[in-house]
């Protein structure tokens, strides 16, 4: 049982969680030759807003309905479903709704509230994959609100970031270069937010702990419990 790294940040209702190189090199590289190809085909975003964010939403999606989508978005789907992090933290259920964005000078998203469900699920965690180097591009950073304040995100490329869906955010206006990057939503098995912070809790504990000591009486007793707490509140 390998040991797991801890969240960025632990509040209950705000832990949000990086994932360090996602896509290795090679992936990465593909992933970015094939967006940017001529053949990709990229429309407004404005599409798929909602109302209520169609005035504040200034980028452009690959066409979810291509083939490239399709294909791309799977292989970048099951790098998620595999990451031992996100499987401890967010415990989900379904990832869904992904879709590749770019934005160039001027364009951005304004602050919003990610829909309850989106496309395919319930949204409790959303998520930022970063596929260019940011020293590509200027601005664009991700804009976190929480009870500290606004936080910036920008991360290495092949690295995400992951944080509740309740969360007000925004997407800084690029204002050199181009930004690129994957977002997506999943459902968990638990709702609360809170629920979900203390079972990571507990896994982590018991994993440092197997680490430690190996299979104990501790260890057995925090797994039990880890797992009827997971049968309660679990859907």
């Amino acid at each position: 049982m390998p040991p797991l790294p801890v969240p960025l940040i632990t509040f209950a209702s705000t832990m949000r969680f990086q994932l360090d190189a996602l896509l290795d090199p090679q992936a990465l590289q593909e992933l970015q030759e094939e967006l940017l190809s001529p053949q990709a085909e990229w429309r407004s975003g404005q599409e798929s807003a909602g109302w209520h964010a169609r005035g504040v939403k200034h980028n452009r999606q690959l066409d979810r309905s291509s083939p490239l989508h399709q294909r791309l978005a799977a292989r970048v789907t099951g790098s998620l479903e595999v990451q031992p992090l996100l499987q401890a933290a967010a415990l989900p259920v379904r990832i869904h709704g992904l879709l590749f964005s770019r934005c160039g000078p001027g364009e951005g998203y304004g602050r919003h509230v990610d829909n309850a469900f989106m496309g395919g699920g319930r949204a409790d965690l959303s998520f930022t994959l970063f596929l260019q180097d940011p020293t590509a591009y200027e601005g664009g950073g991700l804009m976190l609100e929480s009870p500290e304040g606004e936080e910036e995100v920008r991360l290495a490329a092949g690295s995400a970031i992951v944080y509740p869906s309740t969360l007000l955010h925004r997407v800084a206006p690029v204002t050199v270069g181009e930004r690129l990057v994957a977002v997506g939503w999943i459902q968990s098995r638990l709702r609360d937010a809170e629920q979900r912070e203390l079972l990571f809790d507990l896994d982590t504990a018991r994993r440092q702990l197997f680490q430690r000591e190996g299979k104990s009486e501790a260890f057995d007793l925090i797994s039990r419990s880890y797992s009827n707490l997971l049968r309660r509140w679990g859907e």
